[in-house]
């Protein structure tokens, strides 16, 4: 495919950034170029999941990582980026369909060791569904990325004590199965669910059975047809191999914070990406549960297992699993030009 034609560094800049981690690997960021040191940043609201709990609030999460993403790369690059946000609530029953989150702007500065090291975490990293190898992580990583979300105003929690850790997988596990009793949750999950190679890599996006190490036409039929997670038989065979995949964890961490805002929610995305990064950089993966988040069930069961303070405006938004394992295959992403928008398109969205 023919590379498209933008100005100044966006060609580099934006062909590296649209790997930024998205839920369900939506990619519903959108960007307008404007010359050769501005663009436009959208959410495109198509590609958002607003059937979910907390799924609207969590647009400005992705927001947050695909900033912070462009930040990282940018500055391996040699370029800050400065920002002029318009941070309100999304509508996403508007008949325009690109929300405004704001203008970036390029400048450039020298290229640092920390820069380019971020920048590589950046490239490496995936998300590992894997069974992990049950080695516990080294506590100085840990420190680290306690003070990486200490210094956003976050707070890591985790918890190695393997009874609590299986609990909370558990949890994770069964609110797949309570999301499918939601019609509109359901609809959406399908939506997104790609069951073939072929159609994973036609799309470019959404949740493949391979990344998901489940075997597609199983994933089709579970997903599809989940009256059958109710049968007996079948329905053990359908948990059996979704928890296979969480073999070896020994781990889980989670992020609490203020949550009271669309600006509370891009400082939480950046946080996030920041955390998943530190982990990267020393071979440690990640994998987000964030149904057990969104889930408002399941997230109040994960709040009572750890304790956690949600007082104040503040929210444990963010649980997942981290350890090592395997390198995960990686996740089709979108071409580049399926990210960024025309003048026509970007003058309606506005």
């Amino acid at each position: 495919m023919t590379a498209p034609e933008l100005p100044g560094p966006w060609l580099v800049l934006l062909d590296e950034v649209r790997r930024y981690p998205s839920p369900h690997n939506s990619q519903p960021i959108a960007v307008r170029v404007l010359d050769e040191r501005r663009a436009q940043v959208f959410y495109d609201l198509d590609r958002g999941l607003p059937a979910e709990s907390f799924g609207i609030p969590f647009a400005h999460v992705c927001a947050g990582v695909f900033l912070e993403s462009l930040a990282t790369v940018a500055a391996g690059h040699g370029w800050a980026v400065a920002e002029s946000l318009r941070l309100v609530d999304m509508d996403f029953a508007s008949p325009q369909r690109h929300h405004l989150l704001g203008t970036v702007e390029l400048d450039a500065v020298p290229v640092t060791a920390a820069a380019v090291e971020q920048l590589e975490a950046f490239r490496r990293r995936r998300t590992s569904r894997r069974p992990y190898d049950r080695r516990l992580v080294d506590p100085a990583v840990l420190t680290e990325v306690a003070a990486i979300a200490a210094a956003a105003g976050q707070e890591f929690g985790r918890t190695a004590e393997q009874p609590l850790v299986d609990d909370l997988i558990r949890v994770n596990q069964e609110t797949l199965f309570d999301d499918l009793r939601d019609d509109a949750v359901h609809a959406e999950i399908l939506t997104w669910l790609r069951t073939s190679r072929r159609q994973a890599a036609a799309t470019g996006d959404g949740l493949s059975a391979e990344t998901m190490l489940i075997p597609g036409p199983l994933l089709r039929i579970a997903m599809r047809h989940r009256w059958l997670w109710d049968l007996p038989v079948i329905g053990r065979l359908f948990r059996r191999v979704y928890l296979d995949t969480m073999r070896g964890v020994r781990e889980l961490g989670w992020l609490t914070g203020p949550f009271d805002g669309p600006a509370d929610h891009v400082a939480a995305g950046r946080c996030f990406l920041r955390v998943w990064l530190a982990f990267t950089r020393h071979g440690v993966h990640l994998h987000p549960f964030g149904t057990v988040i969104t889930n408002p069930r399941s997230h109040a069961a994960f709040a009572a297992r750890t304790g956690v303070d949600e007082s104040g405006g503040r929210m444990a938004w963010m649980l997942f699993r981290y350890g090592t394992s395997d390198v995960p295959p990686p996740a089709h992403r979108r071409e580049l030009d399926a990210m960024l928008l025309g003048d026509e398109t970007a003058a309606v969205a506005s």
